[in-house]
């Protein structure tokens, strides 16, 4: 049986590799800009036509190339980050592979133009489909240029699975995004059909934040530091109350990397415990730097995922920084062990001797009460309660003083000086004659009880009305009435009779 396992032609290897990293417009930008920032440059410009449909171009004045370096950047693993294995557990870039100008020559056209500062002219190259048409002298800036043109043009599958233009620009935005949020020290600009979207100037981190993300972030940054001899952690957190419902203002860096990391967002959350309104996500950009010996950036294809050597203690010092800085800028709620909650501070009252009278029908004592919503600075009545001015913000009590002790002191103090009107001479000066004590007189006594041995005797009842229910428990019984020849008892119909009589000859108790 004849071998049937043979090597893949090269075009061909690099459209696979093709498959994994570049799968969008968005992938090749990254891929050029991040090229770009590892050659050293200081001023980077994206132009993008058709959302990088028809032209993805970076131009950027690094280091630039040598003609040799030029052709040989397009071959696959080709690289100067790295020379041996140690180097892989020393990785201070952002690539480091070599495939990236290998694989997304494969699926486009691409021009190169670079040139090195010690050089007087550059090196120009033509590459289509992984075939080098041209390559020759040309006279450029010092830096490199690269234009990728009709992206997947000879994988016609590809191309048409691309989404529309604005969702495909809006994946290109967030990857300049990216690249320009780790390294301010850099300027950047954006075009898209020739007209500017961004031109960030080289600053600091929060100048390049407001930029980026808006005015709207001026006042809500704060600042991140924490410094340990494991790990350090720096950048800029957002306030509670300025939380959203997406997540996508959530920045993570390690070493200058943008990553994805479930596991640091949960410690952003944890610190973040009681502060968020449901279901939002506060805004934050971080940045940690550690050994790289420490983390495995080799674990995803795009590199936006890494491996930490000890994730717990990443997570523990990540959180106790954003809870720092929460607690630093006075974003946490915190508890005040110097000042007397019982007391609030009023406003004192001026008594003018005209004091109304305490006992009048329309006297409202609500002083105190409006006293201390004065002082509080809300005029509210008893009646009114001022509304909460948000669902999560918690209406705290001003801080009480000792004037406010002496004040409340001094209140009720005014209090027991208040006149009270004497009823008995205005009643006397009215006409309305008013009797004397003298002119009552005594109260009459209570007429004694008639003690046991006067009281009269119980009448007799017969034996069967020993264990009836007592009168006095079904309903009150008026005065006995003296008995008469036509007893009620005698004309009484049977059916009502619950009981047997039991009048005697002189009293009728059946009425």
């Amino acid at each position: 049986m004849a071998d049937i396992i043979q090597l893949l032609p090269e075009y061909l290897a690099n459209q696979i590799a093709a498959g994994e990293v570049v799968q969008r417009p968005a992938s090749a930008v990254k891929e050029l800009l991040e090229n770009a920032v590892d050659a050293g440059a200081t001023q980077v410009q994206l132009i993008v036509k058709e959302a990088g449909k028809q032209l993805v171009q970076v131009v950027d004045n690094g280091s630039g190339m040598s003609p040799t370096d030029a052709r040989m950047s397009l071959e696959r693993h080709a690289t100067s980050k790295i020379r041996t294995t140690d180097d892989l557990f020393r990785i201070r870039t952002l690539g480091f592979r070599g495939e990236a100008l290998a694989s997304i020559a494969a699926v486009a056209q691409v021009e190169i133009r670079t040139k090195q500062r010690d050089q007087d002219t550059g090196s120009l190259l033509l590459v289509e489909g992984s075939q080098v048409s041209s390559q020759q002298p040309v006279a450029c800036p010092d830096g490199t240029s690269i234009s990728v043109k009709n992206l997947f043009f000879n994988v016609p599958a590809r191309r048409n699975f691309l989404k529309s233009n604005a969702v495909e620009m809006r994946h290109i935005l967030d990857e300049f995004q990216h690249v320009a949020l780790a390294n301010p020290q850099i300027s950047f600009s954006l075009f898209q059909n020739d007209l500017e979207v961004f031109n960030l100037p080289a600053g600091k981190l929060s100048q390049r934040i407001v930029s980026l993300l808006g005015n709207g972030y001026k006042e809500q940054l704060a600042q991140v530091e924490e410094v340990t001899p494991f790990i350090s952690v720096k950048g800029f957190i957002g306030k509670p109350e300025s939380a959203k419902k997406s997540r996508g203002d959530q920045f993570f860096f390690v070493n200058n990397r943008f990553i994805r990391s479930a596991y640091l967002n949960h410690a952003v959350l944890a610190a973040y415990e009681g502060l968020l309104p449901k279901d939002t996500h506060p805004f934050y950009v971080l940045f940690l730097e550690l050994d790289p010996k420490a983390i495995d950036i080799n674990v995803h294809p795009t590199k936006t995922e890494i491996k930490f050597e000890d994730e717990k203690t990443v997570y523990a010092i990540v959180r106790a920084a954003v809870k720092q800085s929460l607690g630093l800028h006075n974003m946490a709620p915190s508890l005040d062990f110097d000042g007397d909650v019982n007391f609030a501070p009023i406003q004192p009252l001026r008594l003018s001797g005209q004091e109304r009278n305490s006992f009048a029908d329309d006297f409202k004592p609500d002083a105190l009460a409006s006293a201390a919503a004065r002082a509080a600075g809300s005029p509210a009545t008893s009646k009114e309660k001022t509304p909460r001015s948000d669902a999560y913000e918690r209406q705290l009590p001003p801080r009480p003083t000792e004037q406010a002790k002496r004040e409340l002191e001094d209140f009720y103090k005014s209090l027991s000086q208040i006149s009270v009107p004497d009823v008995e001479h205005e009643a006397t000066a009215a006409g309305v004659p008013v009797p004397s004590a003298a002119a009552v007189g005594p109260r009459p006594a209570a007429p004694e009880l008639p003690t046991e041995a006067t009281a009269a005797p119980a009448p007799e009842l017969p034996v069967a009305a020993a264990f009836a229910t007592p009168p006095a428990l079904v309903e009150p019984i008026a005065a006995p009435v003296t008995a008469t020849p036509s007893c009620p008892c005698v004309s009484r119909p049977r059916g009502r009779a619950t009981r047997s009589c039991s009048c005697t000859s002189s009293t009728c108790w059946c009425l």
